[in-house]
């Protein structure tokens, strides 16, 4: 990848050693009724649905939107969350994992819809429009975006430990082998979303709740 496309190599460590680990963060009680709200209306949008996944790390949405949807494109630059993802239980049949860099990720077609978790707040805001145009280039005109990621609710969320010059935040996490890592992590607020969007596409609806918050957008 070049330097404006990748994130940073500490960052990719941090989740392959984590892959294991990675989703305690959804054990969390007080993030449990917003989980579900969230399940719920992924299942419900992509009901029926053909769509790519990108980032989908060891699979925990990728499992819940394939009961309902017609099938998933799943890819992310970690071999290590993928082997996780591929070994959840998927009925359906109806999921192919990839293991891709976005940036390179060239499929043979566009498809209708396209869905990112906890991808956005990786991406610093200097390379927004670069990731949001590479995102678009996967979709039909006319398709659907949705993103899901972070609030920062004090006391749930790891604190910042750093920021940079161009507002960009970062967390410095530890795993359970005792290393630490320099997270690049943005908590942007709706307005910056829906603003950020403008270029790119139409807000057809913006949730936000206490812990996470989800953008729907058509190209």
């Amino acid at each position: 990848m070049n330097s404006f496309q990748e994130l940073n190599s500490d960052m990719i460590a941090y989740y392959r050693e984590r892959a294991k680990e990675y989703e305690e963060v959804y054990y969390k009680p007080e993030r449990q009724e917003n989980l579900q709200q969230i399940a719920e209306v992924l299942q419900s949008f992509f009901a029926g649905k053909s769509l790519y996944e990108i980032a989908c790390g060891t699979g925990y949405w990728t499992e819940r939107i394939s009961e309902t949807a017609k099938s998933i494109i799943a890819s992310d630059i970690n071999e290590a969350v993928l082997e996780v993802a591929k070994s959840k239980s998927y009925p359906n049949n109806n999921v192919r994992f990839i293991n891709e860099d976005l940036f390179s990720f060239n499929p043979e077609r566009k498809l209708d819809n396209l869905f990112g978790g906890f991808i956005w707040s990786h991406i610093k805001h200097q390379e927004l429009d670069i990731f949001l145009t590479k995102v678009n280039s996967l979709v039909k005109k006319g398709g659907s975006v949705v993103f899901t990621d972070n609030n920062y609710v004090e006391g749930s969320n790891t604190p910042i430990s750093h920021t940079d010059e161009f507002g960009n935040t970062y967390q410095t996490r530890k795993l359970s082998d005792g290393t630490s890592h320099l997270v690049l992590k943005n908590f942007p607020k709706e307005e910056f979303i829906r603003n950020k969007i403008k270029p790119f596409g139409k807000v057809t609806d913006f949730i936000n709740l206490k812990y996470y918050w989800v953008l729907f957008y058509s190209v």
